[in-house]
C-alpha cells in the first residue's frame, strides 16, 4: 500500500494510518517531490527557460515518481498494489494508476480520500463567476511572480495561519495537535519550499479526476479491465464537495464504492482514523477475494 499525502502535507500525515495497516500489508508513505523531507528544486513554469535542476511540478511528474517507487518496492506482478491518496495525493494516485496500467502493471485498486476536484483549472473556467473568469489572466500572471509569492508564502506558512486552516479542514477538531502543526510547518522552512509552492499554485492546466476516472473505466485493447476505484469522503469537507464524489460514483464504471463520513472534513484519515482505518482494512481484504 502506497500512501500519498495532499498539498502542504507529508508522509507524516499518515501517522494514524501506517500503524493500523502495517499488519494487513506492507505500507509505504511517501513525500512527494517538493514536500516533506524531499528535495525542493526550482520550479519551471510553461514558457520559462529551464534553470539548472529545475522541474515542472505537475501530476505527471509526481505520478511517475510514485509509479517507479511502487514498482521498485513491490511489483504488482508479485502481489497486490493499493494506491491511496488524499486531496492532491488522490490526483497523483489516479495519474500513477493510469501510467501503471499503460505499462500493463495496474494496481489492484485506487482509494481516493477527499480527492482534489481542481475547480480553478482552466478547463473548469466556465463554471466560475463572471468576474473570476474575467480576472483569470491577471491572476495567472500575478502568481508566476516570485517577488509576490515569497511574502505570501511566509504568511501562509506561519503556525498561526496553519492552525486557522486546520480549524476548517478538521471540523470536529479531533487530532489537531502540536505534532500536526509541526509536520505541516517544518518543511516550509526548507530551502526551496517557496519554489514548490510556486509550482503548485500555477497548475492551471493539468489532469482532472473525471478524465482519469473515465480512462480507468475503459478496458484496454488487450482485455485489461477497469481499475477499481473506491471513494472515501468527509461530509463536512469545506473545499471538496461530496456531491461531486457522488456524481463520480454514478457516472464512472470503475468506482466500486463510495463512503461518506458524517461530521468529518478534508482529511478523515487523520481526523477520524478510528472510522477510516477499518474501511481501508476491509477494502484491502475485498481485493483479495
Amino acid at each position: 500500500m502506497v500512501l500519498v499525502h495532499g498539498f502542504g502535507a507529508s508522509s507524516g500525515h499518515w501517522r494514524h494510518t501506517v500503524p493500523a495497516l502495517a499488519g494487513e500489508s506492507e505500507v509505504l508513505a511517501v513525500d512527494l517531490l517538493g514536500f516533506g523531507a524531499s528535495d525542493k528544486p526550482p520550479s519551471c513554469l510553461p514558457g520559462e527557460t529551464p534553470r539548472a535542476g529545475s522541474v515542472r511540478y505537475c501530476f505527471n511528474l509526481w505520478a511517475e515518481l510514485v509509479a517507479d517507487l511502487a514498482l521498485a518496492f513491490s511489483p504488482p506482478s508479485e502481489q497486490r498494489l493499493h494506491l491511496v491518496g488524499n486531496s492532491i495525493g488522490g490526483m497523483v494516485a489516479l495519474t500513477a494508476a493510469r501510467l501503471l496500467r499503460k505499462r500493463r502493471q495496474p494496481p489492484s485498486q485506487v482509494v481516493l480520500i477527499d480527492c482534489a476536484q481542481r475547480t480553478l483549472d482552466d478547463k473548469r473556467l466556465a463554471e466560475q463567476p463572471v468576474l473570476a473568469r474575467a480576472g483569470r489572466p491577471a491572476l495567472k500572471q500575478l502568481v508566476r511572480q516570485r517577488w509576490l509569492l515569497a511574502p505570501l508564502f511566509r504568511v501562509l506558512a506561519q503556525p498561526r495561519f496553519i492552525r486557522r486552516v486546520l480549524a476548517q479542514a478538521y471540523p470536529s477538531g479531533a487530532h489537531v495537535d502540536e505534532e500536526l502543526v509541526s509536520l505541516l510547518h517544518r518543511p516550509s522552512t526548507d530551502p526551496g519550499a517557496i519554489e514548490s509552492f510556486r509550482g503548485f499554485v500555477n497548475l492551471f492546466d493539468d489532469h482532472l479526476a473525471p478524465q482519469l476516472l473515465a480512462e480507468l473505466s475503459e478496458p484496454l485493447d488487450d482485455g485489461l479491465g477497469p481499475v477499481p476505484v473506491r471513494l472515501l469522503w468527509g461530509e463536512q469537507d469545506p473545499w471538496e464537495n461530496p456531491a461531486e464524489a457522488r456524481a463520480w460514483a454514478e457516472r464512472f464504471a470503475c468506482v466500486a464504492e463510495l463512503v461518506v463520513l458524517p461530521g468529518v472534513g478534508h482529511c478523515p484519515h487523520d481526523e477520524a482514523p478510528e472510522l477510516v482505518n477499518p474501511i481501508l482494512q476491509r477494502w484491502i481484504l475485498d481485493t483479495a477475494t
